[in-house]
C-alpha cells in the first residue's frame, strides 16, 4: 500500500453516516467506512446485509437516503455529469455475473469502454483491448469468441479485463469467485493479488468466499446490525467477540481456509 510520509496509508474511499433504506428496511444505519489506496479490502457479512448494495452506492448505481460517499475527496452525489463522468473513468467494476454483453464478442466486450468514454478509433481500441485480455490470461483466440462459448472462468476473467481496460484507480468486485471451481477461483485471487502489486490499484471485494479472505485481503471489513463492526487485519478480526464472526471464521469451514493459508504462506 502506499503511505503518507507519517506512515499511514492515504485514504481513497471516505464513508460518512452512509444510510440505505428500502421502504421499511433500513440496510445501512449511518454506516462508516475508509478504504486505503492499494489495498485489498475484503467486504463480507451475513444474508441481508448489504454488501452488494454498498458497492452500488459506493460507484453511483444507488443512491443512498443520507450520508456521503467521497472518492479521491470528491463527494460522488455533489458532482455536476461531466465531473462525476470523469471520476468514473478512474473506477472499474466486475459484477457478479460478469455483466458481458452476450451479443459482442470478448474483444469488442473489452473495446466497447474506449469507444464509448474516450472515443477511440475502433481499431485502436480493439488492440488495447487484445493487450488487457492477455494480461488476464486468456488465450489471443478467446478474443472472438462470445460470452456463451466459455467457461465460468474464462467470463470472469474477460469481465475482468473489461474492468481494467481504462486503467482504474480502484476496482470493484462483487463475489468475483462466486460460480467458479475450488482451482478456478484460487488461480482468479491469485491473479487479482499480481495485478494489484504491478498495476497499483486498490480493490473493494464484496465476497462470501474465504479462502479468498484469507489468501487475497489485505484488510477485511465486516458487515453486521447495518454498520461496519470491524475493519482491520484477518488476525483482529478473528479475534473479535461477536457470534457471527465465530461462526464464520472460526467454524470448519474457516478454519480449513486458515489452515490452507498458512500452508501456503510457510511454502
Amino acid at each position: 500500500m502506499v503511505t503518507s510520509p507519517a506512515g499511514i496509508a492515504s485514504t481513497v474511499i471516505n464513508v460518512k453516516g452512509l444510510t440505505n433504506r428500502f421502504g421499511q428496511q433500513v440496510v445501512h444505519d449511518h454506516l462508516d467506512l475508509e478504504v486505503r489506496q492499494r489495498e485489498i479490502l475484503g467486504v463480507v457479512g451475513g444474508s441481508g446485509t448489504g454488501k452488494s448494495v454498498l458497492l452500488r452506492s459506493l460507484v453511483g448505481l444507488h443512491t443512498p437516503n443520507e450520508g456521503t460517499v467521497e472518492i479521491f475527496g470528491q463527494q460522488l452525489q455533489s458532482l455536476n455529469p461531466s465531473q462525476r463522468s470523469a471520476l468514473e473513468r478512474r473506477l472499474g467494476v466486475l459484477f457478479q455475473g460478469g455483466a458481458l454483453f452476450t451479443s459482442l464478442t470478448l474483444l469488442e466486450n473489452v473495446a466497447l469502454p474506449l469507444i464509448e468514454h474516450i472515443k477511440l478509433s475502433r481499431s485502436d481500441a480493439e488492440h488495447l483491448a487484445r493487450t488487457k485480455l492477455a494480461l488476464v490470461g486468456l488465450p489471443a483466440d478467446s478474443a472472438d469468441k462470445y460470452p456463451a462459448m466459455l467457461s465460468g472462468g474464462m467470463v470472469k476473467r474477460a469481465a475482468l479485463a473489461r474492468a481494467l481496460v481504462l486503467d482504474p484507480e480502484i476496482l470493484f468486485l462483487d463475489e468475483p469467485t462466486s460460480g467458479l471451481d475450488p482451482i478456478g477461483a484460487a488461480a482468479f485471487d491469485q491473479l487479482i493479488v499480481t495485478l494489484r502489486n504491478a498495476l497499483g490499484f486498490t480493490v473493494f471485494l464484496v465476497t462470501h468466499d474465504l479462502d479468498t479472505l484469507y489468501t487475497a485481503c489485505d484488510r477485511v471489513a465486516v458487515l453486521a446490525d447495518r454498520k461496519v463492526l470491524i475493519t482491520d487485519t484477518m488476525a483482529r478480526v478473528e479475534a473479535v467477540n461477536n457470534d457471527w464472526i465465530k461462526a464464520y471464521f472460526h467454524g470448519p469451514r474457516g478454519r480449513k481456509a486458515r489452515t490452507a493459508a498458512n500452508s501456503e504462506k510457510e511454502v
